[in-house]
């Protein structure tokens, strides 16, 4: 493992564990724009069913965005249901996403 390869990995478990830290959160997951797993905060199988579905949509509507303006690209992505909120960070390489629940109230 390169030195870059290490600090890469560091800094994903630092962010990971400071956005775990929130309240309301119930999960923290890095991926590859594939789809692909880096780490994740949940099991497997919720893991694996986020990741193919968060994926494809983030591309979905990185395509929109595109379509609409050429010179535009997706920052950010939240969905909200009334159990949940998801919220999804596309990068160049990898696609942080946050799930919580919105409605732990802030004390």
């Amino acid at each position: 493992m390169t030195s870059q390869e290490t600090t890469t990995a560091a800094e994903m478990e630092e962010t990971i564990a400071r956005i775990s830290s929130h309240k309301g959160v119930e999960g923290v997951m890095i991926m590859n724009r594939e789809g692909a797993i880096i780490q994740s905060t949940l099991d497997e199988d919720k893991a694996k069913t986020h990741s193919v579905a968060l994926s494809e949509l983030t591309a979905k509507a990185s395509h929109v965005v595109g379509l609409l303006d050429q010179n535009d690209e997706l920052t950010f992505l939240r969905i909200r249901s009334k159990q949940r909120e998801i919220m999804v960070s596309p990068d160049k390489g990898f696609i942080l996403v946050v799930l919580q629940n919105p409605n732990i109230s802030e004390e």
